[in-house]
């Protein structure tokens, strides 16, 4: 078992989080103060449906807020989750688990069994729909954990369905035609926990990589920046804006679009003067469900990806390291 960063304060960074030279994060290279789309979901539809085409394009991420989650409850996602890190390591113990397959695993690093370097990350992961399937299974401890998250997952996903619908629109499909070509999704989540870490430039919280998954909607830590995406080639800071949450086109997402819709590299980088903490929820494809570009799509352009299903996709996501080349190239017709 791989021990876990939080269980303890590092003075040093470990040999096995050093990058090499070329694959740091040069953090003087990083474009900062650029606001990537904020979109305001109470405005009305056809202009929400243009500006998620245009975002979806040229970033594949955007923000949204007057999301319809109440602040009051991202708080309390956020509070309960650093407590869940701050529990003593005995009781995270029982949670520890290196293997992917288990529905509610806490780790370190992404992949530890593979990894030649490991990752500045703790992370707790857990399966969350049906909840009444996989709720008994997660964390008993903090006292409130299982009742703030669940309250959590069901307002996301609602949102997730939202934002699936008018991504369909965006793209000229009929409303409901990702949520029918996606099957009964899944919903994942990924709690994680960056500590303060002593050599921030020589590692990373997690190296560039794109979501396997539809759609991803991360909380972010309202006040420690970390998430950084990339655009022509540069990496751009994407600074906390309180009561926002971030959307991220998954590879899914832009095998459906035929390639018009971008799954973009990020990465989350580490600090040496504060721990950071962000919530990533994931729409996953149900595993038997079949990915293809929307056939509407094809008349224009030809496919760029060939037919598959999401459990031979996820399984081939799983067994690369996470910052070898976009997953979905594998896939090409």
């Amino acid at each position: 078992m791989a021990e876990l960063l939080s269980t303890k304060f590092h003075e040093t960074l470990p040999e096995k989080y050093v990058r090499p030279e070329t694959q740091r994060p040069l953090f003087s290279e990083v474009i900062t103060g650029t606001k990537i789309p904020i979109i305001d979901l109470k405005s009305p539809v056809d202009q929400i449906i243009s500006q998620i085409a245009h975002a979806s394009q040229s970033y594949g991420f955007f923000q949204v807020v007057n999301h319809g989650i109440p602040d009051e409850l991202l708080l309390k996602v956020m509070a309960i989750a650093i407590e869940f890190f701050r529990l003593p390591a005995e009781e995270k113990e029982k949670l520890y688990t290196d293997d992917p397959t288990k529905k509610v695993r806490l780790s370190t690093s992404f992949n530890v069994a593979r990894e030649t370097v490991h990752n500045w990350r703790d992370y707790l992961r857990m399966h969350c729909y049906p909840l009444e399937k996989f709720m008994p299974e997660w964390p008993s401890k903090p006292d409130l954990f299982k009742e703030v998250i669940s309250t959590y997952c069901k307002e996301v996903r609602q949102l997730g369905m939202k934002l699936l619908g008018a991504i369909s629109l965006s793209l000229g499909l009929e409303e409901d035609y990702i949520k029918e070509a996606l099957g009964e999704q899944e919903q994942h989540m990924a709690v994680n926990f960056y500590p303060q870490c002593p050599e921030p430039e020589l590692t990373y919280g997690l190296p560039a990589h794109t979501d396997p998954n539809a759609l991803t909607i991360l909380l972010q830590d309202p006040e420690v920046a970390g998430l950084h995406v990339l655009k022509d080639g540069k990496w751009i800071a994407v600074d906390p804006l309180p009561g926002a949450l971030v959307i991220n086109i998954g590879d899914q997402l832009q095998a459906l679009s035929n390639g018009r819709y971008k799954s973009v590299w990020h990465r989350a980088v580490v600090n040496s003067s504060k721990e950071r903490l962000s919530v990533a929820s994931f729409l996953c494809p149900s595993n038997s469900a079949l990915v293809s570009p929307a056939k509407k799509l094809t008349e224009i352009t030809p496919p760029v990806y060939r037919d598959y299903t999401y459990d031979e996709y996820y399984k081939k996501f799983w067994s690369r390291n996470l910052d070898q080349e976009h997953c979905l190239e594998l896939f090409k017709s």
